[in-house]
């Protein structure tokens, strides 16, 4: 009998994708995750005490890094090796990430903001939405889904913008950016004086309805120093959870030996540095619908922008 070999063919977009994996594995190759060892770091409280935790990973295709049941009362820190993309653009030092990785939260914010943020996400977006699975609300420039295309939000409805959001949302909004800053700032040793917010900032609302335009494909892997050359820190902050409220939507570190995972959990924050030494992306929506918010800074202070306002 003789065997077959069925040849697949491969679409640039794939072999695309699979250039961006393998660069940024080389980039990380040499030390990082090295003999499926992690180093994992837990911040013991505000006196600045730190213990060591070896570990070994069991699995060699996954690993979950904080799961939905867990509830951190600490915050998780994994270090990385920073990459070479912060070379290839101004350094700022004292911001610029010359200590990388990523960290994940429980006590940065509450479930009760969290659900409020929710409730502020889900007002602006049911004003429009993509008819594909993934819609956006940018409080800062007013971007809204709306079909296959962009509105501004505040031009569009501007005669019922105030009926939608209230000044304690936008203050809300404000002082959770402020303390998820001041968290990046304390794990990656910054002052946080020297980190400002960077475009794009905004609330994203996921399904499990079949993308309509490339705006719609959120799963592709990326790096955000590449798509995003202003991006030196990258946060999350999900209002949804994983499990009971959608199915899929895991976010996923892809490093050389395995993918890391971190569940969402309604409150959490997740955070890391912003180059290729994080090469992630973030799985398809299978039910339900997930929610977060994702909050970007920059050391540059000519890419910085303001806390949004209410007009």
């Amino acid at each position: 009998m003789t065997v077959q070999r069925r040849v697949i063919s491969k679409n640039p977009e794939s072999s695309a994708i699979e250039k961006k994996i393998k660069r940024g594995n080389a980039q990380r190759q040499a030390s990082s995750w090295r003999g499926n060892w992690s180093m994992l770091l837990l911040l013991i409280g505000v006196s600045g005490l730190v213990s060591l935790v070896y570990f070994t990973w069991t699995d060699d295709f996954t690993h979950t890094l904080v799961s939905r049941g867990e509830i951190l009362t600490q915050p998780r820190v994994f270090t990385v090796d920073c990459s070479e993309d912060y070379k290839k653009h101004k350094l700022f030092p004292g911001c610029t990430p010359t200590k990388c990785g990523r960290a994940i939260s429980d006590s940065v914010v509450t479930l009760e903001e969290a659900q409020k943020l929710r409730r502020l996400a889900e007002r602006g977006l049911s004003l429009a939405g993509s008819d594909g699975g993934a819609s956006i609300l940018d409080l800062h420039s007013g971007a809204l889904s709306m079909g296959k295309q962009f509105v501004n939000i505040y031009r569009y409805f501007k005669n019922e913008i105030r009926d939608v959001f209230t000044e304690e949302d936008f203050e809300l909004y404000k002082d959770v950016r402020g303390r998820i800053q001041k968290a990046i700032a304390e794990t990656f040793g910054l002052d946080s004086k020297q980190m400002y917010l960077t475009k794009p900032t905004f609330f994203s609302c996921i399904n499990s309805t079949s993308a309509k335009t490339t705006h719609d494909e959120y799963w592709h892997p990326h790096i955000d120093k590449e798509t995003y050359g202003s991006f030196d820190y990258t946060s999350l902050l999900y209002l949804s959870d994983y499990g009971l409220e959608f199915g899929g939507g895991r976010f996923v570190f892809m490093d050389p030996n395995s993918n890391r995972t971190v569940e969402p959990r309604a409150g959490r924050v997740s955070f890391f540095s912003s180059g290729s030494e994080n090469l992630h992306h973030v799985e398809k929506v299978v039910w339900g619908t997930r929610y977060a918010i994702t909050v970007s800074f920059t050391c540059d202070p000519d890419y910085a922008i303001d806390d949004p306002s209410l007009p």
